[in-house]
Order: structure tokens, then sequence, then C-alpha cells
């Protein structure tokens, strides 16, 4: 008598999850950008198109799902905006949502909206590309918001940043205070309590302030105007909501004060040879160099164990490809990034 058999089907594997201090975080950053943006448009003077904002979020959540479900098929495991019902789908598409929202906020394209779609697809799909081994997982290692910002400018030199005036453009008097005092005090609580990266504030604005000093010293320039660039609206949003990322910046102290004033040190250097925007350039340098370093790191540590004395079998793992987290990015770019 033939004895039957079955085959049970293997159960797709789980997919990543975040910390959920980390959904925390890119919920209030998701949240913050999208009430800056509504006030921007209706009061401060955002000068892009009304309706490139919309534009922006549906081509950054269609590039994330579609390279989700992607990735999910080849890694073969379940996607994550499955499972969770709407707010799982929510929380899967708040980096995008940071992300979509930062790249065309902080980019001036005249009317090519395209060019603004391209820097968002970047923002969004690098996050698949530029991967490193950290803790046994791939993760991405560029800041989304502004490796797409930095590729734009790039790309088409005839492109520049917003314009820094925008962010307080139709406001006058004590209101000049208030909207940085609260970029401030609202940065301040989510980095201090949810992405611990208040190291890295101050790696980066102690190291800011000081290679203005020096380039005053060596290249005569204006200090007192050097050190001006920090009281703006736009310096600010950076500090507290982009460079902090927690997916794309180190979460040690001592490595998250050295990667801000890495930072710091690049926009000096760059600033001091005259080439502009050196604050979205000089994080995309050092986002490469950590990167780099990364991937240095897992090699050296392959090779390591690879010279484990004889007397035993000896078993190498190799990071888990997983899907990048961004913030925003933070996100972002954060994602992000």
């Amino acid at each position: 008598m033939a004895e039957n058999t079955t085959t049970e089907a293997k159960p797709a594997a789980a997919p990543p999850r975040h910390d959920p201090k980390v959904i925390i975080a890119l919920r209030r950053f998701a949240i913050s950008i999208t009430i800056f943006n509504i006030v921007g448009y209706g009061i401060l003077g955002f000068e892009q198109a009304w309706l490139w904002p919309f534009v922006a979020l549906a081509t950054g959540y269609t590039v994330e799902l579609l390279l989700e479900t992607i990735g999910a098929k080849v890694e073969g495991r379940a996607p994550r905006y499955r499972g969770g019902g709407r707010k799982g789908l929510m929380e899967f598409l708040l980096p995008a949502h940071i992300t979509s929202l930062a790249v065309n906020m902080l980019t001036y394209v005249n009317d090519r909206v395209t060019v603004m779609l391209f820097g968002v697809t970047v923002a969004v799909g690098a996050k698949w590309v530029l991967r490193a081994p950290v803790k046994g997982r791939l993760r991405h290692f560029m800041n989304p918001s502004n490796l797409g910002i930095a590729t734009i400018l790039w790309v088409y030199p005839w492109a520049s940043i917003a314009p820094p005036y925008h962010f307080t453009e139709r406001v006058s008097g004590p209101v000049d205070w208030i909207i940085p005092g609260l970029i401030i005090v609202g940065g301040t609580m989510i980095n201090a309590k949810l992405t611990n990266r208040m190291w890295l504030i101050l790696g980066w604005v102690s190291v800011f302030a000081l290679q203005a000093v020096v380039r005053g010293l060596l290249f005569d320039t204006a200090i007192a105007g050097a050190l001006a660039v920090m009281t703006g609206v736009a310096f600010v949003l950076f500090t507290n909501y982009m460079i902090t990322d927690p997916g794309t910046s180190p979460s040690k102290p001592l490595s998250q004060f050295a990667f801000g004033g890495g930072v710091a040190v690049a926009y000096g250097v760059l600033t001091a040879t005259h080439i502009a925007y050196g604050i979205f350039f000089g994080t995309a340098t050092v986002c490469g160099i950590r990167g780099a370093f990364l991937w240095a790191l897992h090699f050296h540590r392959k090779r390591q164990a690879g010279r484990k004395p004889a007397g035993g079998t000896l078993t190498v793992a190799l990071p888990t490809a997983a899907p990048g987290t961004a913030a925003g990015t933070t996100g972002d770019e954060a994602k992000a990034a």
C-alpha cells in the first residue's frame, strides 16, 4: 500500500520591523513636516507650485511600494506593508512621506517638475542600492533626502536649493523668531527622547562654529557672516530634521560627534574652495565615507574570522539582505536619511 506524503509550504520569512521608538520618531517627523508644508504654502511663502507636494508624495509612495514588493519577492519574505492593516501600511510609508516632502520643500527647479521627481526617485530608490552591513543586516547608509537634493544640484547645475527667505517671506517681527524657536523645540524633543542624536547635533553645531572662525582667520571670510548662517530657518531645519536621520547616522555618542563634526569640516572645506551647496555635498560625502568604512570593517572581520586556529569547523555568516530604513529616513530620509 502506497504511503501518502504531503509537503507543507514553507512560510514566508517575517519582514524586519522597526524599533517602536523609531516608529514614533518617524511619525512625529512626518507630522511635523506635513504641518510645516501646509503652513508654508498657506502663510509663509513657499515658492514651489502647491500641487508639487502631492506629486512628490505619489512618486515616493509608488517607488517605495514597488521596490519593497520586488525586494520581498527576491528575499523570500512577506512585504513589510502587509499584515498590519491600514496602520501598518501608513507606518511603512512614513520614510517615503518624509523624504518626498523634504526633497520638494528644499529644492527649487523653476517649472521643471520632472527634475524634482527625479530627485525623489533617487532619494527613495537609493536605499535599495547603497547599503552596507550593520549588525548582521544590510542597511542603507546615504541620507535619503540629502542624497536626492545633492543629486539634483550635481546633475542639473542650473537648479538650486529653495531660497532660505521663503521660510519666513510673509511674516515679520516676533514671528521671525517664533518659527525657528518652534522648530528647535520640536526637533530637540524628538532627537533627545526618540532618536538619541543630541551628540551628533553637538558635534555638528560646535564644529560648524569653529570652521567659521578658522575660515575667517585663514581666508579672510567675514566671521560674523559665516556664523550668521546658523540663525537661519534652513540651518535649523537641517540640524534638527535632516542630519539626525537615525537610519544613516551612528548610534554611539563619540561616533555621532565625529559624524556631525565631519559634516561641518566637509562643509568648511567645500565652502573655502568656492563650491556651492556645501551643506548637502558635505553630508553626502561623509555618509559615503561611513558606508565605505562599514564595508571595510565587514571584510576585515571576515578576514579575522578566517584566521581562526584549526580544530573546528568555521562558519562565517553573511549579512542577511534586508531593506534599509529611512528617516527621514529620518529619514529622507529618515529617511531619512
